[in-house]
């Protein structure tokens, strides 16, 4: 019954998302597991690129950061109430809403923040031409997740984020746990885009509107010998 009633509620997604879920197998197994491979067609003046933000770009992000973290507290049952309410609130709010939003901007790179977490996927986006400031203070975070970052209760795949992603950043001023949730692998993360100085002020308020914690809390420079530089100061 646990299962039927789980896989009900990701089919609900997938409607939301647009799509139809077909087919699937069980596997018996202690732990319960859940995933989709999907397939589906694009036009290809509508895709984004990971890659393409220029010098000048201000960098947005959708959601909140923190949720592996809060996750891993709550596998051990340190994780408050209100902390996995607000993990699980992100995890299942789909970027369908907040892409529609992008159309009517100049989005000139775009990626979802998942498993190699936010310093992760903003390396990819620098793409060995160019380098960015991320102002901390203004990182959406579940408030939690610094909590549990102190306390080490951390994933291995933060981890292994550290150790790929962290030569290309150098952090000013930035506690222990707030670089820990930088490198926090997210489940269904939010967006991170790259657009004009010019524009982003009205995304922003636009994805506010929606009810989304999006916030802009970075840009885009020419090549640095720093690639990422990650400092406590405002934009």
């Amino acid at each position: 019954l646990f299962i039927s009633a789980l896989t009900g509620k990701r089919a609900e997604k997938v409607i939301e998302a647009g799509g139809t879920l077909v087919g699937g197998h069980s596997i018996a197994d202690a732990d319960v597991k859940y995933g989709l491979a999907v397939t589906g067609f694009v036009h290809p003046d509508r895709l984004y690129p990971n890659n393409q933000g220029r010098p000048g770009d201000r960098l947005l992000l959708t959601k909140r950061l923190g949720v592996g973290l809060v996750c891993t507290a709550n596998r051990v049952q340190e994780a408050s109430a209100a902390a996995m309410q607000a993990a699980v609130a992100s995890m299942t709010t789909l970027n369908k809403a907040a892409a529609a939003c992008c159309r009517r901007y100049t989005v000139h790179a775009c990626t979802d923040v998942t498993g190699f977490g936010f310093l992760g996927h903003l390396h990819e986006m620098m793409d060995g031409r160019l380098s960015c400031r991320i102002h901390a203070r203004q990182v959406p975070v579940i408030p939690e997740a610094l909590e549990y970052a102190d306390a080490f209760l951390l994933t291995a795949a933060g981890q292994r984020n550290r150790n790929h992603a962290g030569p290309f950043v150098q952090f000013e001023g930035i506690s222990f746990a707030m670089e820990e949730v930088l490198f926090d692998p997210q489940t269904s993360g939010g967006l991170l885009i790259a657009l004009p100085e010019a524009e982003a002020g009205s995304l922003l308020a636009d994805l506010q509107a929606l009810g989304l914690p999006a916030a802009i809390m970075g840009e885009i420079t020419e090549r640095k010998p720093i690639e990422i530089l990650v400092a406590q100061d405002a934009l």
